[in-house]
């Protein structure tokens, strides 16, 4: 490669020297060159070697970065992109979740309610229940008391009236004849059955 350099820079130093001869405008820049210090051959040379170097370097070095970082653009806008996708849909799925927690406590809120009011309408009846069997109790008991009442009150009556018999004939025994003590008997009966 070094040669190749040489002999373009052989080959471009007989060219300058060829249009320096040709005019006045090839002697006005091959004299600017000069007062810069600035040789045609070495200046081709390294025009020539900076675009090789240029031409390799984009080839092999900058086309490659910047494919890479291309590529790295897309991911990390991919990237971007997806996060944002999640974010919308962890919102959402919060949201979604927000609302079915609100809806199961309104529907146990609903549920406690409907429990209540069974509790209760169950507790009323119960309750009336009870209270008509403790009043049917107390009517039969009362009744019951009221049966008793006039049997002991027939059985004391019937007593009364044997004792009064009882009492009557010993008091009369002694001085009444029989059919008198049988008349005062029945009429004694009979009062005590009537009263």
């Amino acid at each position: 490669m070094l040669s190749s350099l040489l002999i373009l820079a052989q080959v471009t130093s007989h060219a300058a020297e060829a249009t320096a001869a040709h005019g006045e405008a090839a002697t006005g820049i091959t004299k600017i060159f000069h007062d810069f210090g600035i040789s045609w051959p070495f200046f081709l040379a390294q025009v020539l070697n900076f675009s090789i170097v240029a031409f390799i370097l984009w080839k092999f070095a900058f086309k490659p970065v910047l494919a890479t970082l291309d590529e790295r653009q897309h991911k990390i806008a991919a990237g971007l992109q997806y996060a944002e996708e999640m974010k919308a849909k962890l919102e959402a799925t919060q949201q979604e979740s927000a609302a079915s927690a609100k809806r199961a406590q309104h529907e146990a809120t609903r549920i406690i309610d409907e429990a209540r009011k069974a509790a209760k309408d169950f507790l009323d009846k119960q309750s009336h229940e009870t209270s008509a069997k403790a009043n049917d109790i107390l009517a039969k008991a009362q009744q019951s008391i009221e049966l008793e009442k006039k049997k002991m009150l027939a059985e004391a009556r019937t007593e009364i009236a044997r004792l009064v018999v009882v009492t009557t004939q010993r008091v009369l025994a002694k001085e009444l004849t029989d059919a008198d003590r049988s008349r005062y008997n029945d009429s004694a009966t009979r009062e005590l059955t009537n009263s």
